[in-house]
């Protein structure tokens, strides 16, 4: 996952480990209530999922919607300008919140709590606890201690504890699940800070991979999708360097998981060996995220990519070349210090080549810390956005024509919840197909989040595509059961610690490759 792989999402779930809480606790003080909200990158949205498992394991329930929590967890963001706005202007809200309402407590988590540490509850006293990225399973010891001494509790490890994967984990989803196969990242890109918070890549066994996916699916998890921040450099811990293949295969050919995703790669270590499971192991989807960045070889070289514009695009093409029908998106930073007009513009010749089905499209941004922050040719505000506009206008224009051309096509659609905010208005439901595209479909009675659904595509906008024309088949799953029943899955934790020193055990002879 690159640093600026961002799904800005809010959500009412947690995902950390925490130390003991004992049941005298809890009865001294009665049950309390839980609220997480998340910003960032997929990595922190799993990172909820586990505290929200950390806080149910110690006693705490999940506020119902619309009530007040005794405990609000912001898992933080720091890689856009505005994340320290962002948390410090919520902060503001929860104030007035919190002298309200007696005993509830303020945490704070991620990247922002790394890089911030005491500073938080210097800005902001009223914060009860501030935790790091390597700390996560301490919340719940913290609010404790918080709360018995009456001061706030700041605690930022420098190295992991233990790999966030061995936390138990209560998860978002009935039907599809996030699988962590690594922490950390080597890359020394000079824009993002991800690397001095996360800290240096660390890898899990395959076969603990193996045993989360397998939990997920027992519980009815139709699709997982394996997360890290720079997923195809798995093994490198390791010393494996075939492992990322290897893992597609194996997890691909788990019994009863229909879809493996996996999110993000870095072009500097897509291999061949990559595309070759993605096309021949019927599981993994024909989806691709491959961060871009730049088309300018001159950029990525400031920005320390280890690739250059001509790598990237035969990456595309072979691709394509093994999957016709695979969907490609990126990430895109415009701005960047010393950009040349001539730079974009190479930037979007590159666009229109690669033909992104979508793209994530950031406007450069300082952050304190990264060697990028202090190079010359730092550009106007006014440069960045009319760049950005332009390139924002060409994707737009081609992912409509992408788009376009799926219209007469059949889909297989794993029925979403909430991904269609105007569903309810307009008698609709929404799946995502094969390869990642949402769908708009009429709403059928008895069809459920997590049940299956072929339909064919009668319509194209730019971020979607519409199939008003009924349904060829739904399928009824599990996944569906459990989503109407509102039973999510969890996990307690299944891997084994943090890896050891040496080669990976093998992996499980019923799933590996040959």
């Amino acid at each position: 996952m690159t640093s600026t792989d961002l799904t800005s999402t809010d959500r009412t779930s947690a995902d950390l480990t925490s130390a003991d809480l004992t049941s005298a606790d809890l009865t001294s003080t009665g049950t309390r209530t839980y609220r997480v909200r998340t910003y960032g990158c997929q990595m922190n949205v799993h990172d909820s999922e586990r505290l929200a498992g950390l806080l149910e394991d110690a006693g705490y329930t999940a506020a119902d919607e619309g009530d007040g929590a005794d405990v609000v967890v912001l898992n933080t963001c720091a890689v856009r300008e505005n994340a320290d706005n962002k948390l410090y202007g919520n902060l503001g809200h929860l104030r007035p919140v919190k002298d309200a309402r007696p005993g509830m407590q303020i945490a704070v988590g991620g990247c922002l709590a790394q890089k911030d540490r005491a500073r938080i509850v210097d800005r902001a006293p009223w914060v009860d606890v501030v935790f790091g990225t390597h700390n996560v399973g301490s919340l719940p010891a913290l609010l404790e201690r918080a709360r018995h001494n009456d001061e706030a509790q700041v605690e930022i490890k420098e190295a992991l504890e233990v790999f966030p994967s061995s936390l138990p984990a209560k998860r978002d989803s009935a039907y599809s699940g996030w699988v962590s196969i690594s922490v950390g990242c080597n890359n020394t890109c000079t824009f993002c800070i991800v690397p001095a918070l996360r800290g240096k890549e660390a890898d899990r066994r395959p076969g603990d991979v193996l045993a989360e996916v397998q939990a997920l699916v027992d519980q009815g998890v139709l699709e997982v999708t394996l997360l890290g921040q720079n997923v195809n450099a798995y093994g490198s811990d390791l010393g494996h360097r075939g492992a990322f293949a290897d893992l597609l295969r194996a997890t691909g050919a788990v019994e009863g998981l229909e879809r493996v995703r996996f999110t993000s790669p870095h072009p500097r270590d897509f291999t061949d060996d990559v595309i070759a499971a993605m096309a021949e192991t019927p599981a993994v989807c024909h989806q691709l995220h491959m961060p871009l960045q730049s088309g300018s070889d001159d950029v990525l070289r400031r920005m320390r990519r280890s690739y250059r514009r001509d790598r990237y695009l035969g990456i595309i093409e072979r691709v394509r070349a093994a999957m016709p029908d695979a969907a490609i998106t990126t990430d895109i930073i415009v701005g960047f210090p010393g950009e040349t007009e001539q730079d974009f513009a190479d930037t979007l010749d590159v666009v229109r080549e690669a033909r992104f089905s979508s793209a994530f499209t950031f406007q450069y941004s300082k952050r304190p810390g990264t060697p990028a922050a202090d190079m010359d040719g730092q550009l106007p505000k006014e440069v960045v956005q009319e760049r950005y506009l332009r390139l924002t206008a060409l994707q737009e224009e081609i992912s409509w024509a992408e788009n376009r051309a799926l219209v007469g096509t059949r889909v297989e659609l794993l029925v979403a919840a909430g991904e269609g905010s105007k569903d309810a208005d307009r008698g609709r439901m929404s799946g995502r197909a094969r390869d990642g595209r949402l769908v708009h479909f009429g709403s059928v009675p008895g069809v459920r989040p997590g049940d299956v659904v072929e339909t064919v595509v009668t319509e194209a906008k730019p971020h979607f595509l519409i199939a008003d024309a009924g349904l060829l088949s739904h399928r009824r799953t599990r996944a569906g059961d459990a989503a109407e029943s509102g039973v999510r899955p969890t996990t307690p934790g299944v891997s084994l610690g943090m890896p050891g020193i040496g080669r990976p055990a093998p992996l499980p002879a019923a799933t590996a490759c040959g």
